[in-house]
């Protein structure tokens, strides 16, 4: 579908209107990527953090966001200033054995990610209608095959921004149904602190926000806006609007899942309930807030799982179409190869193993280790004046980034520890 967009860009002459809702027509691409950072590994972090230490660990999800919209914002930068996403320009522009390492691992990882969320979305079938998980798998990854072989971008992007807003809105009234603490809340967003034995909840929550597939996505995704490379001016606005929807979009993540710590907060940390796992969650919430709130809670995971399944579907189809230097186009055979390839051995491996609950904790385990290469090729290729002319990586810039992508890959390493 991208393709399409790439064939024009040298021969584009149009040049988007200025109007003060222009804007509008570029917000979409980064809320694609807000799905992944409110995934089902993201609820169950935070639903643990709020649960276990209250509102003091609500700095995670600012620092967090804060990282996230650097990197993402970065590899945006890539995809518009290049006309190539971060897979195609590996490929492009790194020696082939190594650039061929780099993307099979990236493949593997969104198996990895496609695993977590296929099962994110049938832990919600078992708890709206009591479907076993292995046929709960089956519902999603059948769901999510349809929706991406028989839509197109702009149609799948509509429904993720559906999909968002119920999530959105079922936690504005989860938390309409509890009285939330606000003076201790506000200065917690802002204050670090960490109490006693919150270090692996910390570590969680800020090495599960940034994941290797989003990178890849984001600067595939945002190529669907747009316009004509080799006009600077369109260049810069296209930044520009990238940067507006980058940030909006990772506000609304920061605000849902802020929301999840909030709700956990006040339902449990005051009566000292650990949470530890997702079902647990919603089944306590019955008795606190009623049946309701268990309903709406349920439901806004299984839009979380099924939107995260669908964009770690799109991820995988963009990095593999990445390795023969194609963009993502789900009519095209790589493409389709990459989605197949990442959803059916997911589901495979959920079929397979015995528990598979150990099985989501050992993807993200691959995530962890997968992760700091796509961040440390990111940053070599945008900082790369031959990949990226005059727009690529500022020395600041460059230091700043790498910086990020060394706390980020510390705490995935830590956790992986944790883990082991």
């Amino acid at each position: 579908m991208f393709k399409q967009f790439k064939e024009l860009l040298n021969t584009a002459k149009h040049t988007p209107k200025l109007g003060g809702l222009e804007i509008f027509k570029y917000i979409g691409p980064g809320l694609l990527v807000t799905v992944g950072f409110i995934d089902p590994g993201n609820w169950a972090s935070n639903l643990a953090a709020g649960a276990e230490f209250g509102y003091s660990l609500l700095w995670m999800v600012t620092l967090s966001t804060i990282m996230l919209i650097v990197l993402q914002h970065n590899v945006a930068h890539l995809g518009i200033a290049s006309g190539l996403c971060l897979s195609e320009a590996a490929s492009e522009y790194l020696k082939p054995r190594y650039a061929k390492g780099i993307l099979y691992s990236a493949m593997l990882a969104s198996i990895s990610t496609s695993l977590a969320e296929i099962l994110g979305g049938a832990i919600a079938l078992q708890m709206l209608f009591n479907i076993p998980i292995r046929a709960g798998s089956i519902l999603v990854l059948i769901f999510v095959v349809i929706m991406l072989f028989t839509n197109t971008y702009r149609v799948i992007e509509k429904w993720i921004i559906a999909f968002v807003s119920i999530i959105g809105l079922s936690f504005i009234y989860e938390l309409s149904l509890v009285e939330i603490d606000w003076n201790t809340a506000l200065p917690a967003w802002v204050t670090p602190a960490f109490p006693e034995g919150s270090m692996v909840v910390i570590m969680s929550v800020l090495g599960a926000v940034v994941m290797p597939h989003n990178l890849f996505l984001h600067s595939e995704v945002i190529q669907s806006r747009q316009w004509n490379i080799q006009d600077d001016k369109i260049i810069k606005k296209q930044l520009r609007y990238e940067y507006a929807d980058t940030i909006l979009s990772m506000v609304i993540g920061w605000a849902i899942n802020s929301a999840m710590i909030l709700l956990a907060a006040a339902a449990f940390f005051g009566t000292g309930t650990p949470v530890t796992e997702l079902e647990q969650a919603n089944s306590l919430l019955a008795p606190l807030l009623g049946n309701n709130a268990s309903v709406i809670f349920a439901v806004a995971l299984l839009f979380a799982g099924i939107s995260s399944t669908i964009t770690s579907g799109m991820a995988a189809g963009s990095i593999f179409a990445g390795i023969y230097k194609e963009p993502y186009d789900i009519k095209d055979s790589h493409s389709r190869i990459g989605v197949l390839t990442s959803l059916i051995i997911a589901f495979a491996l959920i079929m397979v193993v015995s528990n598979p609950f150990q099985g989501l904790i050992y993807s993200q385990m691959a995530l962890s280790v997968q992760l700091p290469i796509t961040i440390f090729t990111q940053v070599y290729l945008t900082s790369s004046s031959k990949v990226m002319g005059k727009y690529k990586n500022s020395t600041y810039t460059k230091w700043l980034l790498y910086v990020i992508g060394g706390i980020v890959t510390l705490l995935n390493v830590m956790l992986l520890i944790s883990f082991l």
